[in-house]
């Protein structure tokens, strides 16, 4: 989950939903997604919590998901056992498959290097105007 979190708010929003099921090979409709969403929204907030996603391995454990409904095609991809690893365990086993796929996502590295890039150049720029102010000192 952590690695959809393109808001990184600590939810995962319809479009973040979106991707997600994209990547996993289940891409859905709006509508579809949209449901996901409303059968473990909780809060009715329109966003899963990290809570509210381990819900759907509950449910699908249950055997309260349809099988080939968004939610079930969700958990079949991604099935941990919750019980046996604890929430710990599946948050670890997420972070860990969303950051493998991260590595091999061209985009996400591109990103990244932009981001390093604008951070570089904002300290240089930061640099810069301290040693201007400190030249600027000595007429004062």
């Amino acid at each position: 989950m952590i690695g959809y979190d393109v808001g990184n708010d600590g939810y995962l929003d319809l479009a973040e939903l979106k991707i997600m099921m994209e990547k996993l090979g289940a891409p859905q409709t709006h509508l579809g997604l949209k449901g996901m969403i409303a059968e473990v929204d909780e809060d009715k907030d329109g966003k899963i919590s990290f809570r509210e996603f381990l819900l759907i391995y509950r449910k699908a454990r249950a055997g309260e998901l349809v099988s080939d409904s968004g939610l079930g095609q969700l958990a079949r991809l991604t099935e941990i056992n919750v019980d046996e690893v604890g929430v710990g365990g599946a948050k670890s086993f997420f972070e860990a498959k969303i950051e493998q796929q991260l590595r091999t996502n061209k985009f996400h590295d591109e990103i990244r290097q932009e981001q390093e890039e604008r951070r570089r150049m904002e300290e240089e720029r930061v640099l810069r105007r301290q040693q201007f102010q400190q030249r600027a000192a000595v007429f004062q």
